[in-house]
């Protein structure tokens, strides 16, 4: 699914997250606890209707409301005085009836959350397409595994992409149980009791969640923000992960490298100075955009500290911490989406660096095949020697290894040769990327389910 880009965000999100959003949200939870009170005898049902009716966005004056919040502490206080004006007679005193702010506006949260998480799941579904489709047609590209950024064992590109595919898998699979466990409303009045709807309150928290399509939590949770915080913390880890692959297409993008480049489209990815530039633009801004979340995320973290029944400060904090956090994770997953489903992957060059140390990188594959007659201390002492031999001479592992004799009166030259293969010593790599590959297909196949 692709999003129109902002600099560190998408359209779609923002458009979720806005101050009209929010209050067209609050404007759902009490036309929904309307319906909810008149189907549990509280209010009249002519009430209701009228309540409902009134519960368009385009009926106020938004700045307004948001001017006038300002003072008041929160933008439910204005809103349901501008509401009650607009009820007609005396049904404008059934609004927000046993309500209390707190409730409107967790539970336009959880909605606006709610449709946050999907519009990520469905950007990690489509990144998920193109890092399977890679993982697939790239199982045999072999290119060099690196560790402290410095060249380690063979590889195949088909596996990283593979390792990309699980990563979104499982960001995908937590944000949809989420969806499923922690959206719940927030209905409790004053403290929490429901004291003013007397023995009538549960029964409307039961009926306000199914008009919201929300769950019902055990107990109302005004100042428990653990739910708030798993939230976050599960939103901020979606970004960190869109770190971890755009990390890794910047690296590869490098010029030293070479292995992979960001397809091209006019405008992009040039110098403002030097026009040979090509620029790895996504995975630029999906670093920041993820950078940028990271560092949100903690705030929640330290607001969970809500003192007795209203919060003072950690609460308000989550107002503006939501809308970002969500706004810039989304912009991190669309430039990933943007990276991967265009990637241009150079295999020639992948080869090529595979070999610029002259099959030094083979030496724990030559070392296992001495160990199995010398055991693996000798035949790592024997191997890290011959390395050093070839480094000093800028020669090849190969041919430091034929010239010693204790190596070569333990392998044969075509056990030699077999040993410094970069395709033969993969391990297990095809399987790992086949349970990649099943791990993905089962959650698209759930997600059709649903």
């Amino acid at each position: 699914m692709e999003q129109e880009q902002t600099l560190f965000g998408t359209v779609e999100m923002t458009a979720i997250f806005s101050g009209e959003a929010h209050l067209r949200a609050m404007l759902v939870f009490e036309g929904a606890l309307a319906r909810a009170q008149a189907r549990a005898g509280v209010i009249p049902a002519e009430a209701a209707d009228a309540i409902v009716s009134a519960c368009r966005v385009e009926l106020f004056d938004i700045p307004v409301l948001y001017r006038d919040a300002a003072a008041a502490g929160t933008i439910a206080i204005p809103l349901v005085t501008a509401l009650t004006g607009q009820v007609p007679g005396e049904h404008g005193r059934f609004v927000h009836f046993g309500a209390t702010s707190q409730d409107a506006v967790d539970s336009a949260l959880m909605l606006q959350m709610g449709d946050g998480l999907d519009l990520l799941i469905d950007g990690l579904l489509a990144i998920g397409d193109a890092a399977a489709s890679l993982a697939e047609r790239h199982r045999r590209t072999p290119m060099m595994g690196r560790t402290l950024l410095q060249q380690a064992l063979p590889i195949t590109f088909g596996l990283k992409a593979a390792r990309w595919l699980a990563l979104v898998t499982r960001q995908a699979q937590r944000l949809d149980t989420l969806r499923s466990e922690a959206l719940v409303i927030q209905f409790g009045g004053a403290v929490g009791t429901l004291a003013a709807l007397g023995y009538r309150g549960l029964p409307v928290m039961e009926l306000l969640a199914e008009e919201l399509g929300l769950h019902v939590p055990d107990l109302p949770w005004h100042t428990e923000r653990d739910r708030i915080a798993e939230l976050a913390a599960a939103v901020g880890v979606v970004a960190g992960a869109m770190a971890k692959i755009a990390g890794d297409i910047v690296l590869l993008a490098q010029t030293e490298v070479g292995e992979v480049a960001e397809a091209t489209a006019p405008g992009k990815g040039g110098s403002s100075a030097m026009p040979h530039k090509r620029n790895p633009v996504d995975a630029t801004f999906a670093l920041a955009s993820a950078r940028l979340a990271i560092g949100e995320a903690p705030i929640v973290l330290q607001a969970m500290t809500h003192e007795h029944e209203r919060g003072a400060g950690g609460w308000q904090a989550e107002w503006a911490v939501f809308p970002s956090l969500f706004g810039h994770t989304a912009g991190a997953v669309e430039r990933v989406r943007s990276a991967v489903t265009g990637l241009i992957i150079d295999a020639e060059r992948m080869r090529a660096n595979l070999d610029l140390t002259g099959g030094l990188m083979m030496a724990e594959a030559l070392t296992m095949a001495l160990a199995r007659s010398i055991g693996r201390p000798d035949a790592y002492r024997l191997v890290e020697a011959a390395a050093e031999r070839a480094r000093a001479v800028s020669g090849s592992l190969r041919d430091a290894a034929l010239a010693d004799e204790q190596i070569r009166s333990a392998l044969l030259p075509e056990e030699i040769d077999r040993a410094l293969a970069p395709l033969a010593y993969l391990g297990s790599t095809n399987q790992f990327i086949d349970r990649a590959l099943a791990g993905y297909g089962e959650l698209r196949s759930s997600r059709h389910r649903q």
